[in-house]
């Protein structure tokens, strides 16, 4: 926290430099009026910081994540804007540097001399104006998200054949959602109602969650229940555990609350509909006819926890032809699944597509994929596929920037 809070300062005093070239003409009440603005800022979020730290110590409920995340946005609001204006300041005085450098080694005249008659501030005042032009990109596109961007919900169709599906599932139509963070749609139920309805109108066999249905506490469902409820699947709901289930990252006063609250999650779930595939798996069957659907706990690479037993999950599922596995995090296929095991169909979450992307035409980019590389949509090896929903919640940022909230439709064919 320490470390975090120098870098803002840092951030907020190099930043000053630069907004303080942008007043010297301006009128003295105006311009004490704007450095006045521009501490009240930081000075304001870390107040509330302090303030909410101990709400949110106390009382875990939907109400204090969503302040938390509302607070981690106004940060992100302010200092990604700052940050890109300091970094246009900073590379003009390296280039300064540079230059006043080469001048003297080639025992020129001086900048200074060169540039008389306040030249070198009138530069400062362009590179201020055009750095605070470049900055309002990021600040527009961050209200933007958070305002609109989190609840453009998007169903991605598609449909997917194979030559192991048994005949009597030819047409299977299945639901994939991922990542409610549930607590984040606090004040915003309905929102969550619009996806309850955009969901059963679909009127689907399956309902597949893939985990992190809250952020840290049980208590996040509570508010959400009785809308949660009203998912219907003609052949029922399926739901797994992402790394944001287990409260780790929450300093429990021992492990028996700990361990209340990872038992509240499961037992919310299941009140909604969800049955819970905790390393293990179910048998659907059509007229004769079965496949299998998995579930594994949360499996992930370093930090992440590994939870999850793919060999408990599949112990009885060597007779089915075909096999659906859940798992959180897109790691776990290349680790342990594709190649591996006899899985035809994968599903996954966890990544958000970071909640921020750019697409243009069939080209997508977000910072997640240097982290993940399948990180969002479909991936096949060979007859193996796997799918990554991009989410439907958000975590700390409650927003989204071209990375719009996800329902995902797949129908199953035989080939």
């Amino acid at each position: 926290m320490l470390f975090v809070i120098l870098i803002l300062l840092l951030i907020d005093l190099l930043s000053f430099k630069g907004f303080y070239s942008l007043l010297k003409n301006k009128d003295k009440t105006l311009k004490w009026f704007l450095i006045a603005l521009h501490w009240a800022v930081p000075i304001s979020l870390f107040s509330a910081s302090l303030i909410l730290i101990k709400f949110y110590n106390e009382n875990h409920t939907a109400r204090e994540v969503y302040r938390s995340f509302i607070l981690a946005g106004l940060f992100l609001l302010f200092y990604v804007p700052k940050l890109l204006f300091v970094v246009f300041h900073v590379l003009d005085d390296l280039l300064n540097l540079l230059y006043r450098a080469i001048h003297m080694l080639l025992k020129r005249p001086s900048l200074k001399n060169q540039n008389a008659g306040g030249k070198p501030a009138s530069r400062r005042y362009f590179i201020s104006k055009t750095g605070l032009a470049l900055a309002s990109i990021p600040f527009l596109s961050i209200i933007y998200g958070t305002a609109r961007g989190r609840f453009d919900f998007r169903l991605e169709e598609l449909q997917l054949r194979f030559s192991c599906l048994p005949e009597n599932f030819d047409g299977l139509r299945l639901i994939q959602i991922s990542d409610f963070h549930i607590g984040g749609f606090y004040g915003n139920e309905d929102q969550l109602e619009k996806v309850v309805e955009i969901i059963n109108s679909y009127n689907a066999d399956l309902i597949l969650f893939t985990g992190d249905f809250v952020n840290v506490y049980a208590n996040e469902i509570l508010p959400f229940i009785s809308i949660l409820k009203k998912l219907k699947a003609k052949e029922g709901m399926f739901s797994i555990l992402g790394n944001h289930d287990y409260g780790d990252y929450h300093q429990w006063p021992n492990e028996e609350e700990k361990k209340k609250n990872f038992e509240a999650i499961l037992k919310y779930q299941e009140e909604i509909g969800f049955k819970m595939l905790l390393n293990e798996s179910v048998q659907l069957d059509r007229e004769g006819e079965s496949i299998a659907i998995a579930g594994v706990e949360n499996w992930g690479k370093p930090p992440f926890a590994q939870y999850g037993k793919l060999k408990h999950a599949l112990k009885d599922t060597h007779k089915q032809p075909f096999k659906i596995l859940l798992s959180h995090d897109p790691s776990h296929w290349d680790e342990e699944v594709v190649g591996k095991e006899d899985i035809q169909l994968s599903l996954s979450g966890h990544t958000h597509g970071m909640q921020f992307g750019i697409k243009v035409g069939d080209q997508r980019w977000s910072p997640v994929q240097y982290k993940y590389p399948r990180w969002g949509g479909l991936y096949q090896e060979d007859d193996q596929y796997l799918y990554v929903n991009r989410g439907l919640g958000c975590i700390a940022y409650p927003g989204r920037v071209g990375m719009p909230p996800e329902i995902t439709l797949i129908e199953l064919l035989k080939s």
